[in-house]
């Protein structure tokens, strides 16, 4: 079988970055050509994503790879977080740059949208869990407001959505992304126009949807020729970076005894299911049934993840302390363990800014001694997320039936040690991480399939295997994890 390039947009929350993905049938390879910096851009009294600028540097990595590096491309995909969205007006017109899924402005839009349509019924319909920011929320908001872009709108496209019809000129909607809207029936895998037309959110805005792992076309001649890719195939990978990062767990599919957690700014922590999982405990749970490749859901609970040393990080920095990763986390595996816990999915800890202080705070609040230095706070930070995966596993069980012997953790997260080992230990769980590029890999591999070289997600997941060194961590038997073990339950609810 003959080698074959793709080319990945991965885009998260922090930075993105363009990857060249080569299959030669057997192995994948990586090669990062482009990184930038990602993040909101404050106007006026509202947090946005800078949508042109993202086109922008898309632009300047096609630039690299058609002129400077002169690739034969295969394809090209994109990937991001979830929820947010871009509108687009008559005549192609993309109606100001998207909100960012921390602006403060979907602060209570939960208890508003549930007095017109209850809690209940909502889950009913979409089977997913209840987050501020989901899309659903934010066109609430837009309507209450009488929102002059949404008047305005012929079409929503989410961030990879709106990124490949830049690419393409074709308004469609990739099924994993659409699945994080709360705005789509679980059960159906289309948009739920019975829900949408009771909270006044105009149907006739929703795209087309497409299985992930299709063709939405080739990519526009002007772009084609500005950059010297030529006119690739554009596709619909998974295109939120959860679903492709869960595509690229290297786990034996045809085994059900184990669980992911895709590791980064957010963690996500869940199995794969055939059918939607819709019932009153996992409501009370706060599970969610998001789509996933090959026919599969997605069953997860979000978990705050790493964002919270990230900004605990961004905070030292704006002091003049520009600490890196390593340096953060070596000085946590030398703290004292079992200090001061906390809930990491607090929403204390939400918004953007000033989180050494929230943490602080937080722990006063709970009646625990603040933890004294940077060490100790991002220790407190790890062990929290380390227990509240030991949490999140045995609703797993408990809701799925299942027994889970292994956690397959993939992502940037894998890169950190320490909360690796911190897992196994908290869980009692043998702890295999990697890959570390798990989203720009599922991206390339539902590229793959999408061109026909590769045939099917477990053929793709085999191959990942033969192709990047894994690392296994098992419980090391510590002390003090029973007893932290109560007073994190005593610290949380759902």
């Amino acid at each position: 079988m003959a080698s074959q390039t793709y080319l990945a947009f991965d885009l998260g929350a922090e930075s993105g970055r363009a990857v060249l993905g080569r299959f030669d049938g057997t192995r994948f390879e990586l090669e990062e050509v482009h990184r930038f910096p990602n993040g909101p851009v404050r106007v006026i009294d509202a947090l946005h994503w800078d949508a042109l600028g993202l086109f922008s540097e898309i632009k300047r990595a096609l630039n690299v790879v058609g002129r400077e590096k002169a690739v034969n491309l295969a394809g090209v995909a994109v990937d991001t977080w979830g929820v947010d969205v871009a509108l687009v007006g008559q005549n192609n017109v993309l109606l100001g740059n998207p909100y960012h899924y921390r602006d403060p402005r979907f602060e209570g839009m939960l208890d508003q949208t549930f007095k017109r349509v209850s809690r209940e019924e909502i889950f009913e319909i979409t089977g997913l869990q209840f987050i501020q920011f989901n899309t659903l929320y934010q066109f609430v908001r837009m309507v209450d407001e009488n929102h002059p872009a949404l008047g305005a709108a012929k079409t929503m496209l989410h961030m990879p959505d709106m990124l490949s019809w830049l690419m393409t000129g074709r308004p469609v909607s990739e099924y994993t992304i659409a699945s994080t809207s709360q705005m789509l029936d679980a059960r159906t895998r289309k948009w739920s126009a019975d829900l949408l037309q009771r909270l006044n959110i105009p149907t006739t805005i929703m795209p087309e949807i497409l299985d992930p792992g299709t063709v939405i076309g080739p990519m526009q001649a002007w772009l084609a020729e500005e950059t010297g890719v030529g006119q690739v195939p554009v596709i619909a990978s998974a295109s939120h970076d959860t679903g492709s990062a869960v595509a690229s767990v290297p786990a034996q599919t045809d085994r059900n005894d184990w669980c992911y957690i895709s590791s980064g700014t957010w963690s996500l922590m869940g199995i794969e299911i055939d059918a939607p999982r819709i019932t009153p405990a996992v409501l009370e749970r706060n599970f969610t049934n998001e789509g996933g490749v090959a026919g599969t859901i997605r069953f997860l609970k979000n978990i705050a993840g790493l964002y919270l040393v990230q900004q605990c990080r961004a905070a030292w920095a704006l002091e003049g302390q520009d600490l890196g990763y390593d340096e953060i986390t070596k000085m946590a595996a030398d703290a004292e363990p079992f200090g001061a816990l906390l809930d990491p999915d607090d929403a204390a800890f939400l918004a953007i800014g000033q989180m050494p202080e929230r943490i602080a705070g937080y722990c006063r609040k709970t009646r625990q001694t603040p933890p004294d230095g940077k060490g100790a706070l991002v220790r407190c930070i790890l062990e929290s997320l380390a227990l509240r995966y030991w949490q999140v596993l045995n609703w797993l069980e408990e809701l799925t039936d299942r027994e889970i012997r292994t956690i397959h953790i993939v992502g940037g997260g894998t890169q950190n040690r320490l909360l690796s080992q911190l897992t196994a230990d908290a869980t009692g769980r043998t702890v295999v991480a990697g890959p570390v590029e798990a989203t720009a890999l599922g991206n390339v591999m539902m590229q793959a399939i999408a061109t026909g070289q590769l045939s099917s997600v477990p053929a793709g997941r085999e191959a990942i295997r033969a192709s990047f060194k894994l690392e296994t961590y098992t419980p090391s038997g510590a002390a003090g994890w029973p007893d932290a073990q109560k007073r994190f339950q005593a610290l949380t609810t759902k």
